[in-house]
């Protein structure tokens, strides 16, 4: 094996690359990043970037001698324009093309913007670092913020800019934000805990536009008529995966980079973290995960599985999410979407620590926790092994 292109400096990116030394490969590591900044954590950026805890080098994922010492060619800001699997090269956005034996593919997800507001001023998402410095510069004016969008990064935004004593509203579609993820008795703690913190929570309705003053953001108009005066809107709806780039390459994508249960996504290419689309054989489902340790772990897995040669092994994870909002630590093991029953078995919610567990075709599918950080780490044992809801309980669940 002569040769290895990363393309994604991410925390995917960089795992593959760290294993694929740790495991003895001596010949060309090529990673490629269309940012400038050495690879760098993105779950901080919401959080502790944002509130100012960390400078901003405390992100990095590995410092500089660190990388160094992996002595990849490593290739920042330039983005990656074309592959050519047949000639196995890459084209960069410079017009160097750089050729692989095996290409990965860790290029993750960019933030779905609004119609028509992409580029005006006040109007912000946050994935990257610049992102995120860029809404600390705001919030330390105390803003007013509307932020639209209340999944788990909406919600942390919301709670360290409630925090630093902006005013804010988060508006979802939805008519209980975070209940089809949690359940709506979870769903409502946690709004709830924003509503407490003085957050304006408005659901249930669309924003159908951002309106505009001298150029720049100055609040939302929702879809029922009513509007929302801010200095600033915060994007937070969603993203899309990079794939455009392959384009034409004959690698098949969608919603991801379309791969088989071993993350290849056909000979000599592969894909890792947000990106990569890829059949769980033991969930038989295709998944798309878009958190931090899946990342790593896909990384990890994938450099085994390109030394593996012949015998490749099935990447089969139990998925892990986590969010910190005001003084609340929540905890995912599993695929709580579409259960059809819930249980606490610790805790209660009006304590607002608890660890509950999730059911779906008579078997448990997800576990929960909030504030109770080793419980929840040993009921992820009833995720990881097969495990009905009979067998885990000897009790009939709730149903939610």
């Amino acid at each position: 094996m002569t040769g290895v292109v990363v393309v994604g400096a991410s925390a995917a990116g960089l795992s593959v690359a760290e294993t694929l030394r740790r495991q003895g490969f001596d010949g060309r590591i090529t990673l490629i990043g269309d940012e400038p900044e050495l690879p760098y954590d993105r779950p901080p950026l919401s959080k502790e970037i944002l509130s100012g805890r960390w400078p901003d080098e405390r992100v990095w994922l590995r410092d500089e001698a660190a990388i160094a010492g992996l002595e990849l060619d490593l290739r920042l800001g330039v983005r990656a324009d074309g592959v050519d699997p047949a000639a196995k090269t890459v084209t960069l956005a410079d017009g160097v093309m750089v050729s692989y034996e095996n290409l990965v593919i860790a290029t993750g997800v960019r933030p779905r913007w609004l119609p028509g507001t992409e580029g005006v001023p006040g109007v912000h998402v946050l994935r990257t670092l610049a992102d995120a410095r860029a809404l600390k510069v705001l919030l330390a004016q105390e803003p007013r913020l509307v932020i639209v969008g209340a999944g788990f990064l909406g919600a942390e935004v919301a709670s360290v800019a409630r925090t630093a004593g902006a005013q804010v509203t988060l508006v979802s579609d939805l008519d209980a934000p975070l209940a089809d993820v949690l359940g709506q008795d979870l769903g409502e703690l946690l709004i709830g805990a924003h509503r407490e913190h003085g957050v304006e929570v408005v659901t249930g309705v669309l924003v159908e536009q951002v309106l505009t003053a001298g150029g720049r953001a100055a609040g939302v108009r929702l879809a029922d008529g009513r509007t929302v005066e801010a200095d600033a809107v915060l994007v937070s709806i969603g993203s899309v995966p990079n794939v455009e780039w392959l384009a034409g390459s004959g690698i098949e994508f969608g919603n991801g980079v379309l791969c088989d249960e071993f993350c290849q996504a056909g000979p000599g290419v592969w894909a890792a973290g947000d990106v990569a689309s890829w059949r769980h054989p033991a969930l038989g489902a295709r998944l798309r995960i878009e958190h931090r340790t899946n990342a790593a772990e896909q990384g990890m897995a994938v450099a085994r599985n390109i030394l593996a040669g012949g015998d490749p092994v099935p990447f089969a994870p139990v998925p892990y999410i986590w969010s910190d909002q005001y003084d609340l630590k929540i905890q995912i093991y599993g695929l709580p979407r579409g259960a059809d029953r819930f249980a606490l078995t610790e805790g209660s919610v009006d304590e607002r620590s608890l660890v509950g567990v999730y059911g779906k075709d008579d078997r448990v599918c997800a576990a929960v926790g909030i504030n109770k950080i080793r419980a929840v780490r040993a009921a992820r044992a009833l995720v990881a092994t097969p495990t009905s809801w009979d067998a885990a309980f000897h009790r009939e669940g709730t149903t939610i």
